[in-house]
């Protein structure tokens, strides 16, 4: 069957059982849910705890700022269009901090809410490139500083044995011993990134690879407003070397804009992930797999390519409820030696319906390598390289060469190539609270066209946390 035939099939089917489907979801959460306070495939010991470690916390605070400021030269471009990178020489500042709040409310239950203020422009309004160079800005438009709600959750843990391991405390993690295998619950305002798609080398964008298909797979659309959070709930069953997770989350009710769609019958994304952990030697290493099914009022390229003339080449105004995005990402990580650690990433969702909430890629391939510096005796330093391949499907390619936009893309015409981004940082730690980095992102055929680039991007992030 057709990756259109599919996606019907599924759409048909949900529009059949909506209220089944996403009890059955939500039940799921339910039974595999996880707080957003440990990266899923973080190694934890196994040895005997150190009984004057492991003290319980009841309440804490924990900060973060990050700033960065970019900067592109000239490059050639045989033409521009409306949401293209602009040729000409360029620099854009941005900054975002956030605000840990963390408080125990009964055994294994807490309340997690974070306040975050943001600011600032990518480049060219943060256009032209699939997998922009910076993980900390949002298409909002307006660049002044904002204060919002990043993060209103509440966390419920259920102990299941396997041994006690100690959380040392941290940005929504409260200090105290609880089990190696655990049940936990996570509802309310949160990103699903959270809790899914974690990856120990590339995951942290304030202080490691900066790149968007770095942080998150390129092709998994996942929900979330424009500042990447949603309402959701979310969950992981962890058992011993293995972990099995579930969610359900809003939807927005326009591509890649704040407004949550709470029509859940009509529009919700659904996720589900399960993560092997391993030791080659006595080295960690993890994979997952991870699949995702969206709804919600996307409009259809395809549309598009057989009647432009009626939808004024706008994918936009072929939105209707019902249709479905779906896809699949697929995560290797594993340390080689005590610095080195290394990973693989590849995502892929069918491409027909338009981008929603991410970025607009269809295909995705990324893999890198770290180090920190204990090789030129600066242990806490650390310098990585990662390069994202990405590719877009026939009918967004078609799409896009045919002179329409998208939220990001839209050069006019196109002259289809896949999008290469090379992501190179320096970071050098000052003390435990404050490191600065050096960023170099070339980026090849930026936005998918072999027509303009080669674009080099450099930049300097700033980051505090205490």
């Amino acid at each position: 069957m057709s990756l259109d035939g599919i996606t019907r099939m599924l759409a048909a089917t949900l529009r059949m059982r909506p209220k089944l489907i996403l009890v059955g979801v939500l039940l799921a959460a339910v039974a595999h849910a996880h707080s957003p306070r440990d990266l899923p495939s973080e190694d934890k010991p196994d040895e005997p705890i150190d009984p004057t470690k492991g003290q319980k916390e009841w309440i804490s605070f924990h900060f973060q700022t990050t700033a960065a400021t970019q900067y592109h030269p000239s490059f050639f471009a045989k033409y521009s269009g409306k949401n293209s990178l602009s040729p000409n020489d360029e620099t854009a500042s941005a900054f975002v901090s956030t605000l840990y709040a963390d408080m125990r409310l009964w055994p294994g239950a807490e309340l997690l809410v974070n306040p975050e203020l943001s600011g600032g422009l990518g480049l060219s309004h943060t256009l032209g490139v699939a997998a922009f160079p910076s993980a900390i800005v949002y298409r909002v438009g307006d660049p002044a500083p904002a204060i919002y709600l990043a993060r209103l959750a509440i966390s419920q843990t259920i102990g299941l044995g396997g041994g006690k391991i100690v959380n040392d405390g941290g940005p929504n993690e409260l200090a105290g011993k609880r089990d190696k295998n655990q049940l936990a619950i996570t509802v309310g305002r949160l990103s699903v990134t959270d809790v899914f798609d974690g990856n120990r080398w590339a995951h942290d964008a304030s202080e490691r690879f900066f790149n968007w298909a770095l942080f998150a797979s390129g092709a998994w659309d996942y929900p979330a407003d424009t500042r990447g959070y949603t309402w959701g709930a979310l969950g992981d069953l962890a058992i011993d070397w293995w972990s099995i997770r579930a969610g359900a989350a809003l939807e927005p009710k326009y591509a890649n804009l704040l407004p949550m769609d709470t029509r859940i019958d009509k529009s919700i994304g659904l996720m589900w992930e399960a993560e092997a952990r391993y030791k080659i030697g006595k080295r960690p290493g993890a994979v997952s797999l991870l699949g995702f099914l969206n709804f919600a009022r996307m409009g259809s390229y395809a549309d598009v390519l057989k009647n432009p003339a009626l939808y004024d080449n706008n994918v936009a105004n072929t939105r209707k409820d019902g249709r479905a995005k779906y896809g699949f990402a697929l995560s290797f990580e594993q340390q080689i030696t005590h610095g080195l650690g290394t990973f693989i990433r590849m995502s892929i969702n069918d491409g027909q319906s338009e981008t929603w909430a991410f970025a607009e890629i269809d295909r995705s391939i990324a893999f890198g390598a770290v180090q920190d510096g204990e090789l030129w005796k600066r242990p806490k330093d650390e310098m990585g390289i990662a390069m994202v391949i990405n590719g877009l499907s026939p009918w967004h390619r078609d799409y896009l060469a045919g002179g329409c936009v998208g939220f990001m893309l839209g050069d006019g015409k196109l002259n289809y190539g896949s999008e290469i981004v090379t992501d190179i940082y320096y970071r050098l730690e000052l003390n435990d609270q404050i490191c600065f980095s050096a960023i170099y992102q070339p980026i090849v055929n930026p936005g998918y066209n072999q027509d303009r680039g080669p674009v080099h991007v450099f930049s300097i992030r700033a980051h505090v946390a205490f």
